[in-house]
């Protein structure tokens, strides 16, 4: 089998580069000679995940496409800027395949790939496709969804379409809770609420649960709470549990997600695609808290899955905190205080889990 050069091209969200760092890590695993290269986003998150590994990355100055006059002249400009960077090192590379993973950074590189006859695949994991999404299923060749639901918004793409599941990280393939348990020195003797706002964070969740410190005061005895407040928030959410009485450990990030949602018995979280595969897969019950500023409100139809399988129940982020909190607060009340309702959640996760997906599709690009 010849050497393939995979260029794996997105990112802007953890949500678009982990399935892709998957897929990539399989790809290795059955063909280590295998050459793997990401086009990705300048933003922050895409050089702090993908530094962790041992890919080459190359950031683009691709920018969020935009109807204002000189947003969109200045997206038109990255876009080609972009498109042009990635021709460079395409042109120099035999035997090349593009995987678009979603994000404003993808487009330009399969644009670039589809102009030179190059293979694009596209791994959609979301149930609606973002706009990126919808412009690379045209020049795609296959498109590997998480969701046959995603088959209605892909209609004219609808015989492309690769019903994989999502790609999720090694770890989740057989994760290690006692390592979670160990880093965050957790009590045994006691179950785990953890709070997350994926990898960037959100300051609505943060600011509903720091609101209901004195409420969750009253679980103390039976319960602790590990709290992810994304980078920008740390120390104004640690300053909200000063005075908490239940016992807490707050960090901005952690990277070993599989290990410390297998450890938690309850999470809260955001609802993108990656994050209910990986609750799903680690077995953990969720209040899924939707991301409500998305047009398409793609987050509360990934969250529906799950609530379909009894896996979760959802909290919408309300506009007014007040309401939002309260919401939260009746939620929690009836989960915390029923252990049985708990553990037929955990199983229920199985109904939707699917831990193999990162195989299949490094599987099907190793065959092209």
């Amino acid at each position: 089998m010849s050497n393939k050069a995979f260029f794996f091209a997105g990112g802007g969200t953890g949500g678009h580069i982990y399935p892709a760092i998957a897929v990539a890590e399989k790809i290795t695993e059955f063909q280590p000679t295998a050459k793997i290269h990401f086009f990705c986003s300048s933003r922050e998150i895409d050089s702090k995940i993908l530094s962790k590994t041992r890919f080459e990355f190359i950031k683009l100055p691709a920018e969020v496409f935009s109807m204002h006059p000189k947003k969109f002249f200045s997206f038109l400009k990255t876009f080609f800027q972009s498109a042009k960077i990635a021709g460079r090192i395409l042109d120099k590379t035999e035997n090349s395949i593009v995987v678009g993973i979603g994000g404003f950074a993808a487009a330009p590189v399969c644009w670039a790939a589809h102009k030179r006859k190059i293979p694009v695949k596209l791994i959609n994991v979301d149930i609606v496709p973002g706009r990126a999404n919808r412009l690379i299923a045209r020049w795609a060749d296959e498109i590997f969804v998480q969701f046959e639901d995603s088959a209605k918004y892909l209609k004219k793409q609808k015989h492309k379409i690769d019903v994989t599941g999502c790609p999720l990280r090694a770890g989740f393939e057989n994760p290690n809770p006692q390592k979670a348990v160990e880093h965050f020195n957790l009590d045994t003797n006691k179950k785990t609420l953890l709070i997350t706002g994926a990898s960037s964070g959100s300051q609505n969740i943060n600011n509903t649960v720091s609101s209901l410190l004195e409420f969750l005061d009253r679980f103390a005895d039976n319960w602790q709470i590990v709290h992810i407040t994304g980078v920008n928030n740390l120390e104004q959410v640690k300053a909200k549990y000063s005075n908490a009485k239940i016992a807490h450990k707050i960090v901005d990030y952690y990277d070993d997600m599989a290990d410390l949602l297998s450890a938690a018995d309850l999470v809260i979280g955001r609802s993108g695609a990656v994050s209910i595969a990986e609750y799903a897969a680690a077995s953990v019950p969720s209040i899924c808290i939707p991301y409500p500023y998305h047009k398409d409100m793609h987050q509360y139809l990934n969250a529906g899955k799950l609530v379909e399988a009894g896996a979760a129940v959802i909290v919408d982020d309300l506009p007014d905190g007040k309401d939002r909190r309260e919401w939260l607060a009746e939620e929690l009340e009836g989960l915390m205080n029923n252990n049985e309702k708990l553990a037929e959640m955990k199983k229920n996760c199985e109904i939707i889990a699917n831990k193999n997906a990162a195989n299949i599709i490094a599987e099907k690009l190793l065959k092209i």
